[in-house]
């Protein structure tokens, strides 16, 4: 298993320690919890790229850390009111919709190569920030207005707009399918 895996396994075992910070009040240590994680999240991509220790393995744990803290930062933000629960719901739906796109594809014997797109790209960086700003406001006692509904806003036209545009490739994707 090479490094950058190894890392990103790290990032992985990461994200029950940022919820139970979270759940537990103890928002400095969920921030700087959140801060490691983004960093390993670069060493990870900068050592893979850099060293030519790219892997089929890493392509796939890589977006699954990344998901899985995202999606347990924003649910356990949203169970303690935190954040929006609507805004939980969006961000947490499209990873759905995006997984069950993928089992179906599989089931169907088509599947489907997952790339990122520049829109799921910038809507991942929008949910970054806007976890990050959350988590630094509560820790540190200040007011995040107006950039929290800025980056509200920037991940809801981000995320509906990825959401989009992988529906419609995978609907022409799986378009080819048979009628029986």
């Amino acid at each position: 298993m090479s490094i950058p895996n190894i890392i990103t396994l790290g990032r992985i075992m990461l994200v029950p320690i940022i919820v139970w910070a979270i759940v537990s009040s103890q928002m400095e240590v969920a921030f700087a919890v959140f801060l490691i994680a983004g960093i390993s999240d670069a060493v990870d991509g900068f050592l893979a790229k850099r060293f030519n220790m790219t892997s089929e393995l890493g392509a796939l744990l890589d977006p699954l850390a990344d998901k899985a803290l995202l999606v347990s930062i924003y649910l356990s933000l949203g169970i303690w009111g935190d954040i929006p629960r609507w805004i939980v719901i969006l961000v947490v739906s499209r990873d759905i919709m995006i997984v069950t796109a993928v089992i179906v594809s599989w089931l169907f014997d088509k599947p489907v190569e997952m790339r990122p797109s520049k829109v799921s790209k910038l809507n991942t960086a929008a949910q970054v920030a806007y976890a990050a700003l959350v988590l630094a406001a509560l820790a540190f006692g200040f007011r995040s207005s107006p950039y929290d509904i800025i980056l509200m806003g920037l991940v809801t036209v981000f995320t509906l707009s990825s959401v989009s545009l992988y529906l419609v490739e995978w609907l022409r994707h799986m378009s080819t399918i048979e009628a029986k």
